[in-house]
């Protein structure tokens, strides 16, 4: 059913639940969430922190910090998970092996996923991991959504041309289930149809058109 409150407020309402290494740490598979993917240093931490007006995710100049899977609820049923980031992140291939595989395994399994939002340097889209991450979830049959961050950094022509490119290859290469678009924090551009895409996956429309069918209670 839609959010009795309006999505954007229950983003400025968001709050950490727990952290996980593992997906048998996760908090109980139910209800729906969202989970925020993307290579380190796309900018991903910035646009859940700008998407949710708050400071959720750690932001770091020092890349892949968040090396754990975090849970944030919006309310009793409805979630955003902030990702491990993945690339440049200076760790040891030991971890960033465990990280392959919990991801694999929090993708692939949990129920309660209802789609993935990949954050991508505008500058520089469609990494081997943008690329992996896109993999996994149309094995996973889950819809994803790029955000194509920081486009405060080339002008609107330039922003506009890798956009066009980036939806052309990506249905060439994923089909429908992915889609595109524009966004920059510091600009607080593109978060009205970011929340639009969230609000589709986390309150989806059968879920209301189930409760209308519901006959009405009688006395």
């Amino acid at each position: 059913m839609p959010p009795a409150t309006p999505l954007p407020i229950l983003c400025q309402q968001a709050s950490f639940i727990k952290s996980a290494s593992q997906v048998d740490q996760c908090p109980p598979d139910q209800g729906y969430e969202v989970a925020f993917a993307g290579r380190s240093n796309a900018g991903k931490s910035s646009a859940l922190n700008t998407l949710t007006h708050a400071r959720l995710a750690r932001t770091s100049k020092t890349p892949g910090r968040t090396q754990l899977i975090n849970f944030f609820a919006l309310d009793d049923t409805h979630r955003l998970v902030d990702l491990p980031g993945y690339g440049y992140a200076k760790v040891p291939l030991e971890l960033k092996e465990h990280w392959k595989k919990h991801l694999d395994a929090y993708l692939t399994q949990r129920d309660s996923l209802a789609g993935v939002v990949l954050v991508m340097d505008i500058r520089h889209p469609l990494s081997a991991f943008d690329r992996m991450m896109l993999d996994w979830a149309n094995v996973a049959g889950l819809p994803a959504h790029i955000l194509l961050s920081k486009t405060d950094k080339l002008s609107f022509g330039a922003a506009k041309g890798v956009l066009l490119k980036v939806q052309s290859t990506v249905r060439k290469e994923f089909g429908n289930r992915a889609s595109v678009q524009l966004f920059s924090s510091p600009k607080r551009q593109g978060i009205d149809e970011a929340h639009a895409v969230l609000e589709s996956w986390l309150y989806p429309a059968e879920d209301t058109e189930q409760d209308e069918d519901q006959p009405a209670a009688t006395e």
